[in-house]
């Protein structure tokens, strides 16, 4: 469950958490047109508090908006800002952020435009996928449901609709008794987890989807082969077929929620050793000491609260 926090931004002010509410006929709960990001805050090694990546997803949000045609009536600078006022309000050390635009109540069909609205809600958020799992792993399964394509979605927009499949897909994982979904394409190539990029490490070499296919161009993402490179690792960016992860050396999920989580196991097959591989823990420890500040590669990926 979410713990309830004080406040909730929404629609330029903040409110009280009770009254952070939406009328029945609110749009986007009908029909899906939405844009969102999810962002976590970290508590610094020296005390204080900070925002990982926050310019970059609130670009990516803006973007989503402009991709499927919805109209915002705040700049950066707002949201921005109303992100940071939002942790700062509630008085977090760490948390999630969650800033979403969708349309409200007014006009019904699919070719109604009724008025934007914008909130910020921020909780407490551990592990995504277990407490556990960034040291021991978790199992994955093949989703029988795919990725959509590029020209089916719009799949370089976070939106909310798209997520329905996600759900399926990870829904269907759970009840065959893994913790994540590992979705394909439409070509039969690997794509991503219900809500997370995926990496391979084979040789030594870090390998990842490239941009042009259907995934989500996700912000850990690219932080990863930022560090992996700075770190003198290999980064290659293509196709990658559904055996490739079965015979890989190691394979991490990544994603803001689920951080760098290893993936121990895909179809009942072991990955590597079946542990946690070397490869993957040197990334996670230089992640970790990237979003808590002990070592910040790119000036403006921390915006301190």
């Amino acid at each position: 469950m979410v713990e309830p926090v004080e406040k909730v931004w929404m629609d330029g002010r903040l409110v009280p958490w009770a009254e952070a509410t939406v009328h029945v006929l609110t749009h986007t709960l009908h029909y899906g047109l939405g844009a969102f990001e999810g962002i976590r805050c970290y508590r610094l090694e020296d005390g204080r508090s900070a925002i990982f990546r926050l310019h970059d997803h609130i670009d990516r949000l803006l973007a989503s908006c402009h991709i499927v045609t919805i109209p915002v009536p705040y700049d950066r600078e707002t949201l921005l800002s109303a992100c940071l006022e939002t942790v700062r309000v509630n008085r977090l050390d760490e948390c999630y952020v969650r800033p979403i635009v969708f349309l409200g109540d007014g006009p019904m069909g699919l070719g109604a435009s009724p008025p934007t609205r914008v909130a910020v809600v921020v909780w407490r958020w551990g592990a995504y996928l277990g407490a556990r799992a960034v040291e021991d792993g978790i199992r994955a399964k093949v989703s029988s449901f795919q990725r959509p394509g590029v020209n089916q979605l719009m799949a370089k927009g976070k939106v909310v609709g798209h997520y329905v499949n996600s759900i399926l897909a990870k829904r269907e994982a759970l009840r065959a008794g893994y913790q994540e979904a590992i979705l394909l394409d439409g070509h039969g190539l690997v794509s991503e987890g219900s809500g997370e990029n995926i990496f391979v490490v084979h040789r030594g070499r870090l390998l990842t989807p490239p941009p042009g296919s259907a995934i989500l161009g996700g912000i850990t993402r690219d932080t990863v082969m930022t560090l992996a490179r700075r770190m003198g690792i290999e980064v290659e960016e293509r196709a990658i077929a559904r055996d490739e992860l079965y015979a890989a050396d190691e394979v991490f999920l990544c994603g803001t929620a689920a951080e760098i989580t290893p993936v121990v196991e895909i179809d009942d097959r072991r990955i590597g050793a079946g542990m946690r591989g070397p490869l993957t823990h040197r990334i996670q420890q230089r992640y970790f000491d990237v979003v808590r500040g002990r070592d910040v590669p790119e000036p403006g990926w921390l915006a301190v609260v």
